[in-house]
């Protein structure tokens, strides 16, 4: 008779020193999940086999909650590849304690942009056409290449972190993949911070160079729109601080520290400089749009705001309440020190940030640009909510795997040991 061999107990999967909830409730938490996965996938189901008629986009707007959605995603990911930066390149060693998250978040929100632009295409079987037939005079082609090649960096930043589970880490020829895979992490996160920084600027030129469309239309710094600079500094300028909120949202679910205050007040303060240096670009674009690009468009600055839906408290609220406001709290200590103000802040800086890119879709669409057009209003409808709410429970499955199974918080033994004792 041969060696029995057992598959270990879900508790033997943990990593090293640390407890998880039962299995059963963690079976409820993921079905729960899987629900909303499921409504997703039905809404998945239909776009793909019915066309774009399902959903609420129309010939005034191709772009809709897909691409806002898309677009801040990978804006609130962006501290993948600055944190990324920071640990390896500039190495700021306190960073080590929350790279792996970033890292899985950065997958996720890239991972979850691919889904949602495979359903926005329009013709998904034909999606690899941008690969193959790129259209190199677009930046929309700098794009597509950049967040696929970031993507594979992505992955590749994963991959360490998922041969690290206790039990694969014990195969000899895992262990040995895992720390050389680590051992290239520097040139990979220059890789991943060049490629990001690029497909970043790119989404934003995109909109810079839209003559036709003069709520986003922008003036340039040689070749590029100042569109350009500023989505890439916008992303620096909130993704640490989503890092943040996410790494706050699993204390919270699992009862546990898992990353010290210490290093949230860090990437605090790193987001709020980098938030200070958007905000002086971002003013200094809107006066001159609003005095120069505008007047040689022949519009006037209320002309780009409609009613309550496409009002100018949006712009208001992006520049001072979800901007100046938090960029204050988190440059000063005393006020980055108070956690209800820390977190009020993050919350605030994601928020301006997708505010930022809802107008920059939506309401450069909805705004008339012939004499004989009005002004549009867009909603979207349960097949746009649903395929979104699938990315978002996509990335709760990841996380929650993850955290389950694998060393994704080197502090979290040493935190939940203080606070025991």
């Amino acid at each position: 008779m041969g060696k029995n061999y057992s598959l270990p107990a879900d508790h033997e999967l943990f990593p090293e020193g640390t407890s998880r909830c039962s299995l059963t409730k963690f079976s409820i938490w993921m079905g729960l999940v899987g629900a909303v996965a499921l409504w997703g996938l039905y809404a998945a189901f239909r776009v793909l086999a019915e066309g774009l008629g399902v959903t609420a986009l129309d010939d005034y707007f191709g772009f809709g909650l897909w691409i806002t959605f898309d677009l801040a995603v990978i804006a609130l990911g962006a501290g993948a590849f600055f944190t990324g930066l920071l640990r390896y390149i500039l190495n700021i060693d306190p960073l080590k304690n929350i790279i792996n998250l970033t890292v899985i978040i950065g997958f996720i929100c890239y991972s979850g942009a691919m889904l949602i632009l495979v359903l926005d295409v329009g013709q998904p079987i034909r999606a690899w056409f941008g690969y193959w037939h790129a259209n190199v005079h677009s930046m929309l082609t700098e794009v597509i290449f950049c967040i696929t090649c970031y993507l594979i960096v992505l992955i590749i930043e994963y991959v360490p972190l998922i041969l690290e589970q206790k039990q694969l880490n014990k195969i000899p020829v895992l262990h040995h993949i895992a720390h050389n895979l680590h051992v290239w992490m520097p040139l990979f996160a220059g890789i991943g911070a060049f490629l990001s920084t690029f497909h970043q600027g790119s989404l934003g030129g995109m909109y810079g160079v839209l003559f036709g469309r003069p709520y986003v239309l922008r003036d340039g710094f040689f070749i590029w729109p100042w569109t350009f600079f500023l989505f890439v500094i916008s992303a620096v300028g909130s993704g640490p601080v989503f890092t943040v909120l996410i790494a706050t949202i699993m204390e919270k679910m699992t009862g546990k520290k898992l990353v010290s205050w210490e290093i949230k007040t860090l990437m605090g303060k790193i987001a709020g400089a980098m938030l200070l240096v958007y905000l002086v670009f971002k003013f200094a674009d809107t006066y001159a749009w609003a005095i120069d690009v505008l007047p040689r468009s022949g519009l006037t600055f209320d002309q780009n705001f409609y009613q309550t839906i496409y009002g100018k408290w949006l712009l208001w609220s992006e520049l001072f309440l979800c901007g100046v406001i938090p960029c204050v709290i988190l440059l000063t200590p005393k006020l980055r020190n108070n956690p209800v103000l820390f977190y009020s802040a993050a919350f605030l800086d994601c928020a301006g940030i997708t505010i930022n890119r809802y107008v920059f879709t939506v309401q450069a669409l909805a705004m008339p640009v012939l004499p004989f057009d009005t002004w549009e209003t867009y909603a979207p409808n349960w097949a746009e909510w649903g395929a979104s709410a699938l990315v978002l429970a996509y990335g709760a499955i990841i996380l929650s795997l993850s955290y389950r199974y694998l060393p994704v918080f080197p502090q979290e033994r040493s935190l939940n040991a203080t606070k025991s004792n």
